[in-house]
């Protein structure tokens, strides 16, 4: 029996899962990552205990389940997309690692919308430009930390990084470079002329060399293995940006289908085979099935605010239900189910970490009563989140001539049968979940299924190791209150437009 490991290195957390070839998920280790956030809008991590945590849940998961790492064909990694990850010509970190939630490069991205960058940029990229993108935050370093960015050695992005770490052999995967406004999306290569219009043409050479998600980049070597429990020799793939991961977990491998991933981010995504270039959509950037672009709409937005609202205003009811054998999430989940769709509940903006309409908004509780519990802001912040997703969903609806056949949904709102459902009611399309809890990582599985010759191809992989555990139809009923809902949700959003630049001014103060 051959064995596939997943590492999924996300926003909030670092995990290992082990797949056998037909896609069952033998084992999982996690454990969360600190972030590090020196001011407002800063979010780092240190980028060798992020290597440490890798190696940890590797270890972990490999002890959990028996599997000897003998029997291990393969590994792939998949990681957030966007942020920075610097390795210095000292061959250390160059500095801590930047997070895709990190809004400090705003002011760039604005620069280059108003001055008419951005324009020229779309043309080679095919990409919008956003604060979280390298291109920003290597502006930022260039500008704020000069001695950093002369020390460049390699711009990695999150699972590059931690490739590289594993193998020693300096990588850059398509899939992820591609999303951030790095490459010509009408080459496939990088391009000297986009880097100007960026004031970044120094960094070429720092650019690793190209791959595809299911190539073998390197082997696992002698002190990687010593420290993560692998195999020395052990084949890793290429990986991919975790939206591409997900979306080949979920079986998106047709047009007819899109995918929803409510993590920390908002991820909407289709594919196609021409990007879409009247600009509508936020992203175009290449797939790991090479005849497909992904058309993509997203924010830092989606289930993270759920994670911190549990976190920080519910701390004593997680304490109960951990001691009680439970899972506060599936208490949360049947308080959403007791209050009616009908009811009102606060306009809840999902905008902690990010916002997807103003750079400077703010997550906002709008229109609490006396009336409400927990309970009532609970139902807010599912609501909320969900309507987060339609925003972006009905963009990208409007480059389609016909509404997908469903939407495959993952990440922690598929968990939820009450959340999957409200997707299905909100968007009035009909909502598939998959059978694994680790999609992005069962996505890297399958890729490195592929590469080790388990079968011919990702999508041969896919028929094999993909299973659709739910199905959720949209209730028409429901669908329209949801509707009033959502209205009021978008002019909530346009009333306080004119705020957020001086609360930000009164922030930086």
């Amino acid at each position: 029996m051959h064995y596939y490991i997943g590492l999924d290195n996300g926003g909030t957390a670092t995990k290992a899962a082990l797949f056998d070839s037909k896609g069952r998920e033998i084992g999982v280790c996690g454990m969360s990552t600190a972030s590090i956030t020196p001011r407002p809008d800063f979010v780092e991590r240190d980028m060798e205990e992020m290597w440490d945590a890798n190696c940890s849940v590797v270890r972990g998961v490999l002890e959990k389940t028996g599997v000897s790492p003998e029997e291990v064909a393969g590994i792939g990694i998949c990681g957030h997309g966007k942020g920075l990850y610097l390795w210095g010509k000292d061959d250390r970190p160059a500095r801590y690692g930047i997070i895709s939630t990190d809004n400090r490069a705003y002011r760039y991205m604005n620069q280059w919308r108003e001055d008419g960058t951005e324009e020229k940029v779309f043309a080679l990229s095919c990409q919008h430009i956003m604060a979280c993108q390298p291109v920003c935050l290597l502006a930022w370093v260039r500008d704020n930390e000069p001695e950093v960015f002369d020390n460049i050695k390699y711009v990695f992005e999150c699972k590059d990084y931690v490739r590289f770490r594993l193998t020693g052999e300096a990588r850059a995967e398509m899939t992820d470079y591609s999303g951030g406004n790095l490459l010509n999306l009408h080459t496939r290569s990088y391009d000297l002329e986009l880097l100007k219009l960026f004031g970044l043409e120094k960094i070429m050479d720092a650019l690793p060399p190209l791959c595809h998600a299911a190539d073998v980049c390197g082997y696992v070597t002698e002190e990687a293995a010593a420290k993560c429990g692998l195999k020395a020799g052990t084949p890793v793939i290429g990986g991919m940006f975790d939206i591409n991961a997900c979306a080949i977990a979920a079986g998106v491998n047709e047009e007819s289908r899109l995918c929803a991933i409510a993590g920390t981010w908002s991820i909407n995504e289709y594919i196609r085979k021409e990007p879409v270039l009247d600009g509508k959509v936020l992203m175009n950037s290449l797939f790991c099935l090479p005849e497909y672009y992904l058309i993509e709409e997203s924010s830092a937005t989606s289930a993270g605010n759920n994670e911190w609202f549990v976190n920080t205003l519910l701390p004593e009811l997680k304490a109960q239900a951990k001691a009680g054998g439970k899972s506060v999430y599936d208490i949360i989940d049947e308080w959403v189910e007791e209050i009616p769709v009908t009811e009102f509940v606060p306009i809840f903006l999902p905008f902690l970490m990010a916002s997807n309409v103003h750079p400077n908004a703010k997550a906002s509780f709008v229109g609490m009563s006396l009336s409400h519990s927990r309970k009532h802001l609970v139902r807010s912040v599912f609501e909320g989140i969900t309507f987060c997703h339609r925003y972006h969903i009905d963009k990208l609806l409007a480059t389609r001539q016909e509404k997908p056949e469903c939407i495959r949904l993952a990440g922690g709102a598929a968990r939820a049968a009450v959340w999957a459902q409200m997707f299905a009611d909100v968007m009035q399309i009909p909502v598939e979940t998959v059978q694994a809890n680790e999609t992005g990582a069962l996505g890297c599985a399958i890729a490195a299924a592929t590469a080790a010759g388990e079968y011919r191809s990702l999508d041969e992989a896919i028929s094999n190791m993909t299973v659709i555990s739910g199905r959720y139809e949209p209730d028409k009923a429901a669908g329209e209150v949801y509707e009033k809902k959502y209205r009021l949700y978008l002019k909530t959003i346009e009333c306080l437009d004119g705020l957020w630049d001086d609360m930000q001014a009164l922030i930086e103060a």
